[in-house]
């Protein structure tokens, strides 16, 4: 049995290339059947809203939405903080359909017993 693959995000669209890279690192483990979620906190949580991946990182890198599609369609997840979120006034509404809000106890609650591979970016 693969273990699960857990990516915590603190950095948003302020640095594009840390999260390519990181969006890679989860796309690699949900497109090699990982059960994947990516943990969304401080300025990451925007990127679990409708609209805001968007642009390419750098010469020669693939584009966030192609990333965050693929990404959806390997059957990763996001939980996104819900205090960093409504710190921000966010409107929930707007999420991506493969993320919900959802705290440190979800987050633990989403990877049980099983060992889980971590990557924080």
């Amino acid at each position: 049995m693969k273990s699960k693959a857990v990516i915590s995000m603190t950095t948003g669209l302020e640095d594009p290339e840390k999260v390519t890279v990181a969006f890679l690192v989860a796309l690699g483990a949900a497109e090699h059947e990982r059960s994947t979620l990516i943990f969304l906190t401080k300025e990451a949580v925007r990127l679990a809203m409708q609209g805001v991946a968007v642009g390419t990182a750098c010469e020669g890198c693939p584009g966030l939405p192609e990333l965050a599609k693929r990404f959806e369609a390997a059957g990763g997840t996001y939980l996104a903080c819900p205090i960093c979120f409504n710190a921000k006034q966010l409107d929930e509404a707007m999420l991506v359909n493969n993320a919900t809000l959802g705290g440190t106890i979800p987050m633990w609650e989403w990877i049980g017993d099983e060992p889980a591979t971590t990557f924080s970016y």
